[in-house]
């Protein structure tokens, strides 16, 4: 069966997705947008409150402005920087409702499996002339199948949340707990302020979105003066939470990790650092974290709820019957992973990586944007934009542009802390002079810095 008259399947209708849509169709290749959620960025919609750390500038891919511009769209401010709600209302929603994108986007349909049509995963004879064959559930109920000559798997991580347990486990009683557990980043200062004023908040996680939520909890207890905050963590060290300081190119994001430190070192929160959550009980109406720290094991005291923002993980299911090469610790792309694993790098960037980088062992298949990192944090949609921009060049069979892979990435400032007692220094070798170390360009150096999920990457808070 031929598949060139087949469209090109994207899967999730957020940033990055619609940005491989934009590309596609401005090289005249044939696309199909399968989201999940009812409406573009349903992801981007579940943290709409929250206040990305990277500007606009950083924020809209070249070929999804330039269609817009054609239909008079007015760009925001290149220096301001969006909310979740205002990305998806400036930027995801006009772009989808453009003449080129309107028709090729559907909303409602989770695409819940991936295959070669007539083979399973084993079959290798004819298997990269085979189209590829999706499994999609309709928002009604219903189930159905589509063939596509190539799939760009833009689908995510948010809808897959990691659980509480420091093992990557569910904790011990989690499930019981479930209606004193919020997960990813609540709205504190809006629709879930009563859960939260007055009370005391356990925050699980050490991620920019834990910070998120730490520092809108502070500003919740500037007005409610019996709200208390503890601030959980797996490891002591919290140098890259707290950033670079005023070193990082992302202003938003060095203050955010500044912020924090002040709020920890004046005692507004509580820090229980090198703490391994195993379990969760309740204690009337309030629950217990029960885990490990250096001295053993140890309960917390009760707190009234439980904020888990320990990340997130790609959904592995979803490719069970494609061959694809993750790295066995991250579910990352595996060429990603010596570039972003956290256990080996803490400061750094990612060099520029494109189509060769993002393909897997199924010729066709590439996954992008956040889920091309697994499990590892710290990403910008700007990586995104320019990893869709490669992979479409290749499935165009203009290898020449695909292999032209051009990013630069805002520095952080980590790499130039001087070692402390609370911040040791990068990468656990003697601090580097200058902030150059963490630059990534069109050209990798020489001897590369080690690259890594560091902030200086950087994603939405």
């Amino acid at each position: 069966m031929t598949t060139s008259n087949l469209p090109i399947a994207v899967i999730g209708a957020g940033p990055v997705g619609l940005a491989a849509a934009a590309h596609l169709i401005a090289r005249g290749v044939p696309v199909r947008v399968l989201e999940a959620g009812p409406t573009v960025g349903s992801h981007v919609r579940a943290w709409d409150h929250v206040r990305l750390f990277s500007p606009w500038e950083y924020d809209v891919d070249p070929m999804a402005r330039e269609i817009l511009l054609r239909h008079g769209w007015r760009e925001p401010a290149g220096t301001a920087f969006p909310t979740g709600a205002e990305l998806a209302a400036a930027y995801l929603e006009p772009l989808a409702a453009t003449p080129e994108l309107a028709p090729v986007i559907e909303t409602g349909a989770r695409v819940t499996a991936i295959g070669r049509l007539g083979v399973d995963k084993v079959g290798s004879r004819g298997r990269a002339e085979r189209p590829f064959v999706l499994t999609i559930a309709d928002a009604d109920g219903g189930t159905r199948r589509a063939l596509t000559r190539a799939v760009i798997d833009a689908s995510g991580t948010w809808a897959t949340q990691n659980p509480l347990g420091a093992d990557g486990l569910p904790a011990a009683g989690e499930g019981e707990a479930a209606d004193r557990i919020i997960r990813g980043i609540p709205d504190v200062a809006g629709r879930h302020r009563a859960e939260h004023r007055d009370r005391t908040t356990a925050v699980v996680g050490a991620g920019h979105s834990a910070a998120t939520v730490l520092l809108d909890l502070a500003r919740l207890a500037d007005e409610a003066p019996d709200t208390r905050i503890v601030w959980v963590t797996r490891g002591a060290d919290l140098a890259r939470v707290f950033g670079g300081g005023t070193a990082d190119q992302l202003a938003a994001r060095g203050a955010l990790g500044s912020r924090l430190r002040a709020l920890v070192e004046g005692r507004r929160i509580e820090l229980v650092a090198g703490f391994a959550v195993a379990g969760v009980h309740r204690e009337g109406d309030r629950v217990v974290l029960e885990g490990r720290d250096a001295g053993g094991v140890r309960r917390l005291p009760a707190v009234d709820r439980i904020v888990v923002a320990t990340g997130q993980r790609p959904d592995t299911g979803l490719t069970r019957e494609i061959r694809v090469d993750l790295d066995p610790a991250l579910e990352s792309v595996r060429a990603l992973g010596p570039m972003i694993d956290p256990n080996e790098h803490s400061c750094g960037s990612v060099r520029p990586h494109g189509h060769r980088e993002l393909a897997h062992p199924e010729p066709g298949f590439y996954t992008v944007g956040i889920k091309s990192y697994g499990r590892a944090p710290n990403f910008l949609m700007l990586t995104g934009y320019e990893q869709v921009r490669s992979v479409v060049a290749a499935l165009a069979g203009d290898l020449a542009a695909a292999d032209d892979v051009r990013l630069v990435l805002p520095e952080t400032g980590v790499c130039s802390l001087q070692p402390t007692d609370a911040a040791p220094s990068c990468c656990g070798s003697p601090p580097v002079a200058a902030p150059e170390a963490c630059r990534t360009t069109g050209e990798a150096p020489a001897e590369p810095p080690a690259a890594g999920t560091s902030p200086c990457c950087g994603k939405a808070a």
